[in-house]
């Protein structure tokens, strides 16, 4: 069972990329599915004005590069006993969030693969995508029909809940949901460590760090920890360089317009590039359009930052420290790269 689970999901990433990669109007040879996926793509960025057909389609992509088959077969390869020891199928309450598009897509894959039903409430601000991949999946391997039920509301009862959110809606998560066995998540961000012994080619991947997804991500880098001698100035013009997804977005550009106009008033000192600034900040999590530094005397003090800040950080860029996320790779997760760090897989055939 888990194998053909595996080999579902395979094909459903081989399908994805086959419909995404199609020029707009070209639709032949492609499945009812696979059009409507198209379709409910740019459906997504009328609801949604995140959601440009850009950053879609850099969400679908990620779910691609997730769904290889060594990656997959390695990733449940610890749990293989345990997943074909599950009988009955338990539901699964996921309440998805909505900062990137699909992000949800995770948990449902989560729970398909372990053998459970997957019950979902989708955020409002991203309800097209989720129920397309479903249709596609169930295309492909018709077991999976039943499987996943979504809602559009969370309903009373469930046997086990997986909830993502912002620190506020995970305390009201906590209180609703607190009964049953449960995976809450709560805000986090990432940060990236920087030396001066950065390549330009790394301060280049770093863009797509900060910039995917216009930083909306928790695995986006939202703060600098820099040395005290880092020079900023070639950040500063490297960045400058990648900015093109920032350009034309209108919300994103409210967010900039915003955040200058309150330094400005404020006479709070900070770097403007343009569509983006780097301020001077002790906080860890920064506003839309906005990065923070804040400079170490050593990497030891970094270090110290990083495990002290722990549970608010998803993932740490950098070459220095161990067991960081390369340049460029904070927003291309693996498989087994949980969010807030929690092993969904172990949870779920702890059921």
């Amino acid at each position: 069972m888990l194998a053909s689970r595996i080999e579902s999901f395979v094909e459903l990433g081989h399908q994805i990329k086959a419909a995404i990669d199609r020029k707009d109007g070209e639709y032949e040879g492609l499945s009812k599915n696979q059009i409507n996926l198209l379709l409910q793509t740019k459906k997504a960025g009328f609801k949604n004005g995140w959601f440009t057909s850009e950053m879609v389609n850099k969400a679908l992509n990620g779910i691609v590069l997730m769904l290889n088959e060594a990656d997959l077969k390695e990733w449940t390869s610890k749990y293989s006993v345990q997943i074909e020891a599950v009988k009955e199928a338990k539901e699964v309450g996921v309440i998805m969030a909505g900062n990137i598009p699909a992000v949800g897509f995770h948990d449902l894959l989560s729970v398909l693969i372990s053998g459970h039903k997957v019950v979902a409430k989708t955020s409002s601000v991203d309800e097209q995508l989720m129920p397309a991949i479903v249709d596609l999946l169930v295309e492909i391997d018709g077991s999976f029909e039943g499987k996943v039920e979504i809602l559009d509301s969370p309903r009373a009862k469930y046997d086990a809940v997986i909830a993502t959110g912002s620190d506020n809606s995970a305390r009201y998560f906590e209180q609703y949901f607190g009964k049953y066995p449960n995976i809450i998540r709560k805000s986090r961000t990432s940060v990236a460590v920087l030396t001066g012994d950065e390549t330009p080619k790394q301060l280049e991947a770093l863009a797509h760090d900060l910039f995917a997804y216009y930083g909306l991500g928790c695995r986006n880098v939202s703060k600098f920890l820099l040395l005290k001698d880092f020079d900023i100035t070639p950040l500063m013009n490297e960045l400058s360089k990648h900015d093109k997804p920032l350009v034309e977005n209108g919300k994103y550009h409210n967010n900039v317009d915003y955040n200058k106009s309150i330094y400005l008033i404020n006479s709070n000192p900070f770097l403007d590039g343009g569509t983006f600034m780097l301020k001077e900040d002790n906080n860890l999590q920064s506003p839309i359009s906005v990065t923070f530094f804040e400079r170490f005397e050593s990497m030891e003090e970094i270090e110290s930052y990083i495990e002290l800040n722990k549970e608010s950080i998803q993932c740490v860029v950098s070459n220095k420290i161990k067991d960081a996320v390369d340049f460029g790779e904070a927003q291309k997760p693996k498989v087994w790269d949980y969010a807030d760090k929690i092993d969904t897989i172990n949870f779920l055939v702890s059921l």
